[in-house]
């Protein structure tokens, strides 16, 4: 029973977070492109609000409930930057600036028919597999 409660919260979690995405025009990688340029900047209300409500809903929910709706209880984890860290968040920066495409709003551009983002896909599949072996040899 959990199981399928837990499924089926994630998969309306993720529904919603692709028709967040969708609605806010992410899935398009012009638009992105055209963000990160300086001349669109529709984006960035869309990452304030986001952000925002992410803030509050972080700061009061642990407040107003002990477990989830999932019965477990929040955790807060301390993220501590590492060499490894910053590398892989710079390499995933400069794939976003030169595509205009990350791993969500690619998901949910394909669902919504851009064939085109199947290039992007597959090299985000690449890099998840590369980090694998690589996270493979390190634990050997």
């Amino acid at each position: 029973m959990k199981n399928t409660l837990s499924f089926t919260a994630t998969l309306a979690a993720g529904a919603l977070f692709g028709f967040g995405l969708s609605w806010a025009t992410m899935i398009r990688p012009e638009v992105v492109l055209s963000f990160l340029t300086f001349d669109d900047l529709g984006l960035l209300f869309v990452l304030g609000a986001a952000t925002g409500l992410n803030l509050l809903v972080f700061q009061l929910l642990p407040r107003l409930r002990q477990r989830s709706l999932l019965g477990e209880a929040f955790e807060t984890r301390l993220f501590r930057a590492d060499r490894r860290s910053l590398i892989g968040g710079a390499l995933f920066g400069i794939g976003w600036g030169i595509c205009g495409v990350c791993p969500g709003p690619a998901l949910a551009g394909f669902g919504a028919g851009n064939a085109d983002l199947l290039i992007a896909l597959a090299g985000i599949f690449v890099g998840a597999l590369l980090h694998g072996v690589q996270e493979d040899r390190r634990s050997a």
